[in-house]
């Protein structure tokens, strides 16, 4: 990797840092970049859940005071979260890599719809009365499973799935539950990290450049990033998606 390379890279975490701490989907921006690099579909996806575990807290960090106080809520969801991401790594390190190069497309595809779904989805949540969270129910322990699951074998666009069921299922207060997304998503992510790290798959100096960047990006798009114009970063993600589809596709 050349220095252009490392910095395309570093700048790619960061993007998809300040995009995770603010919608999700920023696996659509790194994802490629490792493809475009070279990178085999499963190093890629690996290096790349890896490297945007700490810009994931990072984006959590920023709401933390929107979310304290409210352990009972968030512990049943981040048991959900842990088994998912567990379930969800396990299959990607035992399904054969062609397995991988099938599936993934149709997640991507889904990660786009949802993507451009957000913003309606985004203002049914807001006219929904009653903005205080509701107790966890089966249904959202389920729900935040298969988003774990979903999470820990690929994970772009984990993020908006966690927006629309934790805004579906347990409370209309959109900054809220964007601040309970970041933490789920970061234990997803940090866990399936974890069995990656062993399963020797990682490729680590793509994964430090993207850590590094993530962090940065997930500190500024949990502070900042509520100012971006929402639908150039939605076409940026959408453009980018597609050029990963055709890339897995070709």
């Amino acid at each position: 990797m050349n220095a252009l390379q490392a910095a395309a890279v570093l700048a790619a975490g960061c993007a998809a840092g300040g995009i995770n701490a603010v919608v999700g989907s920023g696996t659509l921006l790194t994802f490629p970049t490792l493809l475009a690099l070279g990178y085999p579909p499963v190093v890629a996806n690996v290096s790349n859940t890896l490297g945007l575990v700490p810009g994931s807290f990072a984006g959590a960090y920023a709401y933390r005071h929107d979310l304290r106080g409210h352990a009972r809520t968030l512990l049943p969801l981040g048991v959900a979260s842990v088994l998912g991401a567990i379930t969800g790594a396990l299959l990607l390190l035992v399904l054969p890599p062609e397995a991988f190069k099938f599936i993934v497309p149709v997640l991507i595809v889904l990660a786009l719809i949802l993507v451009v779904l957000q913003p309606w989805l985004s203002h049914r949540l807001r006219e929904r009365p009653g903005a205080g969270p509701r107790p966890v129910g089966i249904l959202l322990f389920a729900g935040v499973y298969a988003t774990g699951v979903y999470g820990g074998y690929f994970g772009a666009a984990q993020g908006v799935l966690l927006l629309g069921l934790l805004g579906v299922l347990l409370s209309s207060d959109l900054q809220w539950v964007n601040g309970v997304k970041n933490i789920l998503a970061g234990l997803v992510n940090g866990v399936a990290a974890i069995l990656f790290v062993f399963s020797g798959h990682v490729a680590w100096l793509p994964a430090a450049l993207l850590a590094a960047g993530s962090v940065v990006g997930g500190w500024a798009g949990g502070k900042w990033g509520r100012r971006l114009p929402p639908a150039a970063l939605r076409a940026i993600i959408v453009v980018v998606g597609l050029i990963a589809l055709v890339k897995l596709l070709a």
